[in-house]
């Protein structure tokens, strides 16, 4: 007889190999097919509203791998509320105006541009944004990201547009937005301002000169008779002294004479004359006079290029961390300059061009680009004896976030919303303290950018975007807008698009009787300058959460990279607290960004970009999801081709494990074959215990967002728990034991609660493979038609046995050490497989008082063919623990014959002729089950 035919090995249509790029596409049709999105928002009707919000990626390119990153992250919290009984809707949205779109046309158009239109220019804009918001759509589809997909919100779809143009004119209406001319970042190269949130900061080397202003006006000190004084001046921005209108001194500091020989005299700060005087060079010098700032307020320099006057001005911006303590000022090109410019009546004089080249009133430079204009500048400081030294210095400088290029402060006429008339900046910072901010860190973070960041700049010299819909009046330049107005803007936009605002005159948008406030003239000026797209985003929380009827505001959550302080969790609390009195969101989440295995950003030209589509087509979307939930996100996250391998042996390791559980589910039925809890034995007691810790490890994982957790949990409960040790010793009752047998359908009911759990508790993470065990699984009474549909499992409290679990531990522990003992036998080639020995094991009185109870479940324990139990007996040749006090393990050979069904060595085996290659345990079971031929056992669910 072939004994195999009479196990009850396992059957599954689950495949061991995944062939997760060919399966999961086959998974995503059927979802749609079956509307399961549509389904879970009916099953979800009546619970509490869970809304994360969606920050809006760029409708530009195809996605990359932090964009993944993100998007997989908002579907795994999303998925998990779902599952955890709240009604957690998901609509994704995209930002289509901006910068990126704009150059892209501009390079698909070549010189044709010159010859388009405005309008025609922004239609070709839009379709650009509606090529790349379809195929985004499909790349976040790929990645299992459940959400309305037919449905998203896009910042260029009319209504949007209508609501940006309404939010900003309410900042119009309440004198929060102004005009004026101040100095702001301003690309060269695309020619338009630039807001905080769209610098990014990179190591410049640049010129660092210290430069003679002469003084003009006699400060009455005898000491200074007949000698040529002057205040030293600092700046690593060469190109700015032709703007220089006066020098900053603090009003605190005590400043030197410095008399440094034929007849001049340096006047700086006390505390750094030696240091300069090092660097000048200059080793004879003397101070000959101590000097008050207050003394030199509103007294005259010389300017060093021309034949003009710098005035001495006081602030305390001024330090000394480097340079003189005196501070070359030029109020059109620097925000510190400007302010306190504004104290002293300055000019705020910028004569710069948009495309960063000095003007014609510049002397000697006009033309020139400004950067390329240093050399020339230190050149004529050289000629006229005004360069006092000149050194290299690296530093920080800002860049344009989307070119690369440096930028430079340029003071223009801008658009600006106000950070402190209508105390928008102290209300923001009152609302950051009512908000969860995860980490923790980001509260000061965003605390310290709100609270120390200039006017908001909005205005924007560019084509594609939401326009600035106010008026001013051609004589006066006084604003104009009223509620009328606004509703006129509102309704054009609503049915039009904001494309309306280009194709009419101002006159068609305001009514007839229109008159300025100010001066009573008529004639009013249509504002052409974009909005900052910043702005266009940061109102989602109007345009999407207050305007759709199964969203909330505010939003439970955003979640976005931690470049988003001074982005969108930046301009979206602006936006709401300026026109709403309160933040948009009660919580926000921050990631890290994807770095490679060594820490780098992913780059192009390191050639370290790992594109998601690739790891797709190799490893399947769940790999990918794998590794956002095994990453600590708070931090950096690494990804590599090493990375990814690991963990798609980790996913093997998860797959197979339910795939072993799944097999020996072919013969059950939940409804009928159940065992009761109290009837089990104590290892499935333990089992269930052990699920228990799981599944509350796992509740909290997910209430908290630590999805590592999750990972790390879910995936050593699969490889130790339960395949190195619970379904280890379950394969013998499992294969060998009568079918129907409670000591088999007691097993059969813990791995079904535990596979049950289990599933349910991947799917937020692993979408597709929850699903396609989810539907091998044995059916059962109110089982849903999807785990999606499913909840998170709940603790069940009767299944916890704490004492139990105490002692099933220690014999876990000892299980270890007698491992350790079969593998130095093993060694030794005393025995080959664990079956193929007995063991005797020696224990004090207290460890004996532990195992006893289980004395004749340790051979099944051990998963050795004998064990005998000795109490504190002295066991020759034996294993000693280092680890447990008194314990010591003999390894012998088993002696008796091999069960050919079981491989378990029985002295039963060869005594009935009938069946004389079987141990009498397994006869039992045969002669029960089968007459000369197997009685067929039909699969149920499968």
């Amino acid at each position: 007889m072939d004994y195999k035919n009479t196990l009850n090995l396992p059957v599954t249509k689950f495949p061991m190999k995944a062939n997760l790029s060919k399966r999961e596409p086959e998974q995503l049709k059927l979802w749609e097919e079956y509307h399961l999105y549509d389904k879970m928002r009916n099953a979800s009707k009546g619970r509490e509203m869970f809304i994360l919000h969606d920050g809006p990626p760029y409708a530009n390119g195809n996605i990359h791998i932090g964009t993944a990153l993100n998007k997989i992250l908002k579907d795994i919290i999303v998925r998990s509320r779902q599952m955890s009984g709240f009604d957690a809707v998901y609509v994704p949205g995209w930002d289509c105006h901006g910068l990126p779109i704009e150059h892209n046309v501009d390079k698909e158009l070549g010189a044709k541009k010159k010859d388009i239109s405005q309008t025609d220019f922004r239609r070709l804009c839009r379709s650009y944004a509606e090529k790349y918001v379809d195929i985004q759509r499909e790349e976040f589809k790929r990645l299992g990201v459940m959400g309305e997909w037919d449905n998203p919100y896009l910042t260029m779809n009319y209504s949007y547009e209508s609501t940006i143009a309404r939010e900003c004119c309410k900042f119009a209406l309440n004198d929060s937005l102004f005009r004026s001319k101040k100095p702001i970042h301003w690309c060269c190269s695309c020619k338009t301002a630039l807001a905080e949130a769209e610098i990014e900061y990179h190591d410049e080397t640049s010129d660092s000169i210290f430069v003679k202003f002469p003084l003009r006006d006699d400060l009455g000190i005898q000491a200074f008779k007949d000698k040529k004084v002057n205040l030293i001046i600092w700046t690593t921005t060469p190109w700015t002294l032709p703007a220089n209108l006066a020098v900053a001194l603090h009003p605190d500091f005590v400043y030197a004479a410095v008399e440094t020989g034929d007849g001049e005299v340096f006047i700086l700060a006390k505390d750094l004359v030696e240091s300069c005087m090092e660097i000048f060079g200059i080793s004879d010098f003397s101070i000959i006079a101590e000097i008050e700032a207050a003394s030199l307020e509103h007294k005259k320099c010389l300017h060093p290029l021309y034949n003009r006057e710098s005035f001495i001005v006081l602030g305390s911006h001024v330090t000394l961390d480097a340079g003189t303590g005196c501070v070359h000022t030029a109020p059109g090109h620097g925000r510190e300059d400007y302010e306190v410019g504004l104290l002293y009546d300055l000019d705020t004089y910028s004569p710069v061009n948009e495309k960063g080249c000095f003007t014609d009133d510049v002397e000697f430079f006009n033309g020139q680009f400004v950067f390329k204009a240093n050399n020339g500048i230190i050149d004529k400081l050289q000629e006229t004896g005004a360069l006092v030294a000149q050194e290299s210095i690296s530093h920080s400088y800002p860049h344009c976030w989307r070119c690369k290029k440096p930028v430079i402060f340029r003071a223009t006429p801008q658009w600006f919303i106000s950070m402190d008339k209508t105390g928008l900046r102290d209300k923001a910072l009152n609302e950051i303290d009512k908000v969860e901010w995860i980490p923790d860190w980001g509260r000061e973070r965003i605390y310290g950018m709100i609270k120390n960041r200039p006017d908001w700049c909005v205005s924007r010299q560019r084509a594609w975007g939401v326009p600035i819909t106010v008026f001013y009046c051609e004589k006066c330049e006084t604003v104009f807008i009223n509620h009328e107005t606004i509703n006129k803007i509102s309704e054009l936009f609503e049915k039009h698009g904001a494309d309306v605002w280009f194709e009419k005159q101002a006159e068609e948008f305001l009514s007839q009787n229109a008159v300025c406030q100010k001066c009573g003239h008529n004639k009013f000026i249509k504002e052409t300058d974009i909005l900052d797209v910043w702005f266009d985003s940061g109102v989602s929380h109007v345009a999407v959460l207050e305007q759709r009827s199964n969203l909330k505001w505010p939003a439970d959550l955003y979640l976005e990279g931690s470049d988003q302080h001074r982005g969108w969790f930046h301009s979206s609390l602006l936006t709401a607290v300026g026109t709403r009195d309160k933040a948009p969101y009660k919580s926000v989440l921050t990631h890290g960004f994807v770095v490679d295995a060594n820490g780098r950003k992913m780059s192009k030209s390191i050639g370290n970009v790992i594109a998601p589509k690739k790891v797709i087509d190799k490893y399947g979307a769940e790999v990918l999801r794998l590794w956002v939930s095994a990453s600590d996100y708070r931090d950096d996250i690494r990804i590599s081709e090493n990375i990814l391998k690991q963990l798609s042996d980790s996913y093997r390791r998860i797959r197979n494990t339910c795939r072993f559980m799944l097999g020996n589910l072919y013969d059950y039925d939940p409804e009928t074959d159940r065992v009761p809890h109290e009837s089990m034995p104590d290892i499935d007691k333990f089992a269930l215990h052990k699920l228990q810790e799981l599944i509350e490890k796992i509740l909290k994982a997910y209430e908290t967002f630590e999805f590592h957790v999750i990972y790390h949990a879910l995936h050593n409960y699969c490889t130790l728990d339960l395949s190195a040790f619970y379904l280890d010793i379950l394969k013998d009752r499992l294969y060998t034991s009568l079918p129907q047998s409670i000591e088999r359908r007691s097993a059969q009911t813990v791995i079904h609660t535990i596979l049950d759990s289990v599933v349910r508790i991947m799917a937020p993470v692993l979408s597709f493979t929850a699903e396609e065990i989810w539907k091998l699984m044995p059916d059962m009474k109110e089982k849903e038609s999807s785990v999606h549909l499913s909840s998170l499992p709940k603790i069940t409290e009767s299944r916890k046995a704490e004492k139990l679990a105490q002692k099933w531990e220690t014999i876990i522990k000892v299980r270890g050490e007698v491992t350790k003992a079969l593998e130095e036998a093993r060694a030794k080639k005393k025995i080959g497989h664990s079956l193929d020995a007995v063991v005797t094991i020696s224990v004090n009185e207290e460890l004996y008082k532990e195992l006893c109870p289980y004395k004749e479940d340790l051979k099944t324990i051990f998963i050795i063919s004998g064990a005998s139990l000795v109490k504190g007996e002295k066991l020759d040749n034996a294993y000693e623990s280092t680890d447990i006090e008194g314990l010591a393990i003999v390894v012998e050979p088993a002696i008796s014959d091999k069960c050919e069904r079981c491989w378990i060595h029985d002295p039963s085996v060869s005594l009935n002729p009938e069946h004389p290659t079987i141990c009498s345990r397994c006869e039992k079971v045969v002669g029960q089950t089968y007459d000369g031929q197997k009685t067929q056992i039909s699969p149920k669910g499968h």
